[in-house]
């Protein structure tokens, strides 16, 4: 386990505004969850004790999954005090550096994440609208309803560039009350029919299953709804800390889940008829219709914001582990790191959850595509969190084993239900994390293939520096940076350029962005500086994997270490751009090679990415067969 973080000290002295802050980002998604969740679960039965039933297993799996699986234990695997799926990459000795089965189960759980991405906007936007068909029936058709809910997603995603800092500020105190008014709306229902509270005892969601038998089995694929938006208990905890996260769910949004969820239960228990929108039967049809839509639009909105800036940052952490292509990423914010916006993933997310409303129409049906990419994830997310326990915190396997059994115990039935909802639309998150999963994999072998090609082509540094004054006819003012994959060795784009120009500049700056798995870097500790002989020096910038990388910054950090300085308005950044063949004499294969072609001449630019001024930077181009 890792020790508390410096700033986790301070966090105790604003434990309140961090909790309302959590409310807002960690539980945006689960908090929204009873809009749809027991709708769902009326479509399958009806009767009064499976109402009980599902109760009961939505009250324990929230217990189990949410406070103890999450909170109690797996935020306790903190990289540094981030946390996320990649974040127990990071944490597993050698996981990021091998591609074996450790790794890839726990690439494939980031991809599900994508395919959650497309669903979570488009399900808690819909069905809050959809409230407005019971207040005016006759008003709202289905075509109208998706026109309300894409527009309302359209804007969401519009404003993305402008950043979520002043957006932010609103959420927690939003979230607030939306919790406080579902948790007193429930509440009013189970004291007019307090037996409904019968279904705390584990023993009717036994009891559901002993009637039905499997064929009462699919209804875990609807209970799981409940559990969206786990994982962002545990993604989100670099930006609020354990604590105030633990206290927000104790405190406020488990108590008035349980009262939404069980008052929902007295309500259609007292009037079967209300299953048709239990939700929205918590308050009288006519004005109070509205206004709980209007709640619910805006709470669905947070929820969707909070789900879209975690595509964004899980995006930028597998950037950084190399794991993804670059993409264009800014920053939106001066003053926090994490807010960040992604054009390329915002718009594929519209275009996804857009597509989404426009072919499912309806929240009902919507709900057969969810729950795989989540179930999915969790499973995954238990199986690697045993792995940080038993391989980096060296547990005895008596102690980890049953926490694993106990959280598979929850995680594999919920993903097998979820699996028979796959021809019904459950193939769309597993079709986008397989897309997302293939396109990380070769990525991630395509750069190790390249690195090894560059270094079976690349000379120690002693032997080209004693040979360079034979080699080169003219040393020329100014200062050369050759960016470099490789922390030793001469990179192939220097070897090029004197074979092909014979001129060296006075001064060479062999710069490697080395990327480390902890998510930031103290500046002190950016940069080091190797000087060598014949006027070159070697530049290493040390980056975390939620760092913002920026080369003319480190440089800047680096020219007072080096004896004769680094004078970054007369450099020429040398970068190597690469044309792969793709034949079958490679070792990585034709198709791989061909897809991961592709995605190196679609990723965006070392020159952008790394925020190199582009007036400065002279491309050498190289033919390599991987």
């Amino acid at each position: 386990m890792t020790a508390e973080p410096a700033g986790e000290a301070s966090r105790h002295t604003r434990l309140l505004p961090l909790a309302v802050g959590a409310l807002g980002v960690v539980f945006g998604d689960i908090g929204t969850s009873p809009l749809y969740t027991l709708q769902m679960a009326g479509a399958e039965s009806s009767n009064p004790d499976d109402i009980l039933g599902v109760l009961s297993l939505i009250f324990w799996g929230l217990t189990v999954v949410i406070g103890v699986k999450y909170l109690a234990f797996i935020m306790r695997a903190d990289n540094r005090g981030e946390g996320g799926i990649l974040a127990l990459l990071a944490l597993i000795p050698d996981g990021v550096q091998r591609l074996n089965w450790v790794t890839l189960l726990i690439v494939a759980g980031a991809a599900l994440l994508f395919g959650d991405g497309i669903i979570t906007p488009s399900i808690s936007v819909l069905s809050a609208i959809e409230g407005l068909k019971l207040a005016a029936p006759e008003a709202f058709s289905i075509g109208l309803i998706v026109a309300i809910t894409l527009a309302i997603l359209i804007g969401l995603f519009a404003i993305q560039r402008h950043g979520t800092g002043a957006v932010g500020r609103l959420f927690g105190p939003v979230m607030v009350i939306w919790f406080v008014t579902i948790g007193v709306l429930g509440l009013i229902q189970i004291i007019a029919h307090p037996g409904v509270l019968r279904a705390l005892s584990p023993s009717y969601g036994a009891s559901y299953f002993a009637r039905h038998g499997l064929a009462g089995f699919p209804i875990l694929g609807v209970v799981v709804l409940c559990l969206t938006g786990g994982e962002a208990l545990y993604a989100d905890m670099g930006h609020f800390g354990a604590r105030p996260i633990r206290v927000a769910w104790i405190a406020l949004a488990m108590p008035a889940l349980v009262l939404c969820y069980f008052g929902q239960g007295a309500r259609v228990l007292a009037d079967p008829a209300a299953l048709a929108n239990p939700f929205f039967a918590l308050v009288p049809v006519g004005i109070w219709t509205y206004a709980l839509v209007a709640l619910s639009a805006l709470a669905t909105i947070i929820a969707s914001q909070a789900l879209i800036t975690g595509v964004f940052s899980l995006t930028h952490q597998a950037i950084q582990l190399g794991l993804f292509p670059r993409v264009q990423i800014r920053h939106t914010s001066v003053h926090a790191e994490g807010q960040i916006y992604v054009p390329a993933i915002n718009w594929g997310l519209a275009i996804a959850c857009s597509l989404l409303v426009v072919f499912f129409q309806e929240s009902s049906k919507l709900a057969a595509a969810y729950g795989i990419a989540v179930s999915g994830t969790m499973a995954i997310t238990s199986v690697a969190f045993y792995l940080v326990t038993h391989r980096t915190w060296r547990w005895p396997r008596w102690k980890g084993l049953p926490l694993l059994v106990l959280f598979l115990a929850f995680d594999l039935p919920f993903f097998a239900a979820n699996l028979m909802k796959f021809v019904d639309g459950g193939y769309v998150p597993v079709l986008v994390g397989a897309a997302f999963f293939t396109v990380m994999v070769v990525w991630r072998l395509g750069r190790t293939a390249l690195a090894g090609y560059t270094r079976s082509h690349s000379r120690p540094e002693d032997q080209f520096l004693a040979t360079l004054d034979q080699r080169v006819a003219a040393r020329v003012p100014g200062t050369a940076i050759f960016l470099s994959s490789m922390a030793d060795g001469i990179p192939m784009i220097l070897e090029h350029h004197i074979e092909r120009i014979h001129a060296l500049h006075q001064r060479v700056v062999l710069l490697t962005i080395a990327f480390a798995h902890v998510p930031y870097i103290p500046a002190g500790e950016r940069v080091e500086v190797h000087e060598l002989d014949q006027g070159f020096v070697r530049v290493i910038a040390h980056y975390g994997y939620m760092d913002e990388t920026d080369i003319p910054a480190a440089l800047a950090a680096a020219g007072p270490k080096c004896k004769l300085g680094i004078d970054l308005a007369d450099a020429t950044y040398y970068l190597g751009r690469e044309t792969f063949l793709a034949t079958a004499r490679g070792k990585l294969g034709p198709v791989s090679e061909q897809l991961f072609a592709f995605l190196a001449r679609n990723a965006a630019s070392a020159t952008s990415y790394f925020a190199i001024p582009s007036e400065q930077v002279i491309e050498i181009g190289t033919q390599i067969d991987l």
